[in-house]
């Protein structure tokens, strides 16, 4: 005999009545990063405006975005490969726009453009939506 829905809410609510019940293991914190790429560090964190237009961009023309991001980073934007010069991750966001562009006959290139603007504007929000 398989536990009824109500049964597990009121197993989910007595376990969140007491945080004891809920974990024995209630004293360990666990961090979670996110692995990327060189790629995908090489986004720049770019005012929320900035980004906004690049996602446009990227919409309707696969890569242009990219492309106008790589000047960002020219132009002093901060990305997450601090240890690499600004003319590696300014190559490194033209070949990003290179391969959303060539890429978009087949639709990949069109779909990661998209993506990749979506990915200018989280970071533009995480970094300069937090004042």
């Amino acid at each position: 005999m398989e536990p009824s829905h109500k049964d597990a809410e009121t197993a989910a609510a007595a376990a969140a009545a007491d945080p004891r019940a809920a974990s024995s293991s209630s004293g360990v914190v666990v961090q979670v990063r996110e692995k990327k790429g060189p790629l995908r560090a090489a986004i720049p964190y770019m005012p929320f405006p900035v980004a906004v237009i690049c996602l446009f961009l990227n919409t309707f023309v696969p890569g242009l975005g990219t492309f106008v991001s790589a000047f960002a980073v020219l132009c002093g934007a901060r990305t997450d490969l601090p240890d690499r010069h600004v003319c590696c991750v300014f190559w490194l966001n033209i070949a990003a726009a290179l391969i959303q562009t060539l890429t978009a006959i087949v639709m990949v290139g069109w779909i990661m453009s998209i993506f990749w603007g979506m990915d200018m504007v989280i970071l533009a929000t995480f970094c300069f939506g937090q004042r």
